[in-house]
């Protein structure tokens, strides 16, 4: 229903350059049938400086009868599909290929990143506009007292930007647990500080609350992670699943990507899907369903499998 084609430009085979072809399959099942849908979703993966992707398409069964692509306000490509065709099964499924550079190595270690952190502020800064509304909290709000004093022990007076918000993630890393189902989407900052669990999406929404909490700008980042076997294991198909993480904006424009829940830096291992301010505004899939189905089931099956490049 949706693709992007490669955009022109001559990709080349190169040691810093890592390609994944992307395969996120979303099955919903319903008890009774769905006589129309509407759904939109943030499926393609964005093009970067350090990214781009070349290849994608979506697909949605039943084919659609209407069926659309657009840009955000915060530049993510989404899709817009509306099934009118009775069914019990809908399946939608979003293929890529996208290339990804590894990140330049001084990029944490000179510059904007070894600056102060407090002068990453935009508030006062001639180009404040551009930023601004990631340093802004949420409505309703996110930003407590306990959120305020955690950052602060990594957010010291005069401390490196990328040593303090790498502090705050490996504490993030260290003091709250991954515990797969114990939070939704619509999970707050306020429990997840408060149990100390969550998942990735959990640990970057505290890590941008805490960031912003401090005047920083921080993005919601959603994506995948391409995961490597044990050694000796072969790659399994279909185990990767949707990521999150957090990404920070420098004095001097750029965003630093850093990943709370495996305690590290964002590589060439990450590919970007969408930004924003939460996770309300990049969600995988949302849509309105009418229907006397009485329960549904979802699946999602997501598959990030390296590939040898090709010349274009």
């Amino acid at each position: 229903m949706g693709s992007r084609g490669g955009q022109g430009a001559v990709v080349t085979a190169h040691r810093d350059v890592r390609w994944y072809a992307v395969t996120h399959i979303t099955d919903y099942h319903y008890s009774a049938p769905v006589t129309s849908s509407y759904g939109r979703g943030h499926l393609f993966p964005r093009t970067t400086a350090a990214q781009r992707c070349l290849d994608a398409t979506v697909t949605v069964s039943p084919a659609p009868t209407d069926a659309s692509s657009g840009t955000d306000v915060h530049g993510n490509e989404t899709v817009f599909f509306h099934v009118t065709t009775p069914h019990e099964h809908l399946r939608v499924t979003a293929r890529s290929l996208v290339a990804v550079r590894a990140p330049d190595p001084t990029q944490l270690t000179t510059g904007s990143a070894v600056e102060p952190w407090e002068d990453a502020r935009p508030a006062g800064r001639a180009d404040a506009a551009v930023d601004v509304e990631f340093a802004l909290d949420l409505e309703p709000p996110e930003i407590t007292d306990d959120v305020r004093e955690y950052a602060a022990e990594s957010l010291r007076p005069r401390r490196p930007l990328a040593e303090a918000v790498f502090d705050l993630q490996r504490r993030i890393h260290r003091d709250f647990t991954y515990r797969s189902g114990s939070t939704t989407t619509t999970t707050t900052v306020a429990h997840v500080m408060a149990t100390r669990t969550g998942v990735c999406q959990d640990f970057a929404r505290v890590a941008a609350a805490c960031l912003r909490s401090h005047g920083l700008a921080a993005r919601y980042v959603s994506g995948y992670l391409s995961t490597t076997p044990p050694p000796g294991k072969e790659r399994m198909v279909g185990v990767d699943a949707s990521h999150a993480w957090v990404s920070v904006r420098t004095s001097d424009g750029r965003w630093l990507d850093v990943d709370p829940t495996n305690d590290q830096w964002c590589d060439e291992r990450y590919v970007t899907v969408a930004v924003g301010r939460d996770y309300d505004d990049v969600p995988p899939l949302r849509g309105i369903i009418y229907t006397d189905s009485a329960r549904s089931r979802i699946q999602v099956s997501v598959d990030v499998a390296p590939v040898l490049p090709t010349v274009r």
